[in-house]
């Protein structure tokens, strides 16, 4: 390759140390909404009014009314910390991008979106506070995270200058935009079992309430605009409804499972190029399925819980990885 369109190593390094960074802030942002820490700090982007969580609560102070929980301020702080760092060293990328010297310009338009979604995953992050974790917003903001994360590794990717040779399928970029399709919308259902408080509505497996399939109340489980004038720490939907969307959550994880899973199979047989991405969005895909049903059985232990979303990132990667590599291989169609 010419060296001109050669992207230089450093910054293909930088890049992927940010996504570990990206990953570690969707982490302990798991970690803050699991641990109830999401109002650790009644305001924002401060902690009672501080850069950082105040040993006590002065009179006069404006919260002096919310009582303070040290170790859910300290979670939610560190959560902010990490994320404002993130935010500098995509806005380092960006910057980069705009020096023509650096050779890196071919990226500008990517690292400047990342930097508009980062300015917009902040105001969520602020809102998720302001509206007391009003569940849309806490699974906007979910989704600006795995959003962020993706934009990132695909930033990676086109930096080491990836060209497989394989033999195109027919209709396969459409199986692995689907794919795609289904990961991000079964995220986003996670993310709305999180913010309604609905991860243990049902507590045995692989029934429901000691059903197969119970009765769904979908207008109630699916208002994505209920009042701003309340607070949502808790829940406040009916049990019902939180039922009825872990049992979607349940179905669309054994979807996924089943269509992925033939997928990356299919993958591993058919295409050798594509055979290591496509084994480890197996192994991610199964070890995901194995982190939810224990957090039924086990009753959401944090640890794993946490793991849950962690995987639930790498698997998104892993298909990212896969739509990647074939948009981008050297081909002749069949």
């Amino acid at each position: 390759m010419d060296k001109a369109t050669t992207t230089p190593r450093w910054f293909s390094n930088l890049c992927l140390f940010t996504v570990g960074l990206a990953f570690v802030v969707i982490v302990l942002g798991a970690y803050t909404r699991l641990t109830d820490a999401g109002l650790g700090c009644p305001d924002w982007p401060g902690c009672y009014g501080s850069m950082i969580v105040p040993q006590s609560i002065a009179s006069d102070n404006v919260y002096a009314d919310i009582p303070l929980e040290p170790a859910k301020a300290w979670a939610e702080m560190v959560h902010r910390y990490v994320a404002g760092t993130l935010g500098l060293f995509i806005l380092a990328l960006a910057i980069f991008t705009y020096i023509p010297k650096l050779r890196v310009t071919q990226y500008r338009g990517l690292t400047s979106g990342l930097t508009l979604l980062v300015i917009f995953q902040a105001l969520l992050g602020m809102w998720t506070v302001t509206l007391l974790l009003h569940p849309t917003i806490v699974m906007a903001h979910l989704l600006g995270g795995m959003t962020i994360i993706s934009l990132l590794w695909l930033l990676f990717l086109r930096s080491r200058n990836i060209f497989l040779s394989m033999q195109k399928r027919c209709c396969l970029s459409l199986l692995l935009g689907i794919a795609l399709v289904l990961v991000v919308l079964q995220i986003a259902l996670g993310g709305w079992v999180s913010a309604n408080y609905a991860a243990m509505a049902c507590t045995d497996f692989p029934t429901c309430r000691e059903v197969w399939w119970p009765q769904l109340h979908w207008k109630e489980a699916f208002g994505l605009l209920p009042p701003l004038d309340q607070n949502y720490e808790g829940g406040f939907l009916a049990h019902p409804a939180r039922v009825t969307i872990h049992f979607l959550h349940r179905v669309g994880a054994l979807i996924v499972l089943l269509y992925i899973g033939l997928l990356s199979v299919y993958l591993m047989l058919k295409l050798p190029a594509m055979r290591a991405a496509a084994a480890v969005t197996l192994i991610l895909l199964v070890v995901q399925v194995l982190l939810g049903i224990s957090n039924i059985v086990m009753a959401l232990p944090l640890s794993v819980a946490t793991a849950h979303n962690g995987v639930a990132a790498l698997l998104l990667l892993s298909i990212v990885s896969l739509n990647f590599l074939y948009f981008r291989g050297h081909a002749t169609y069949e």
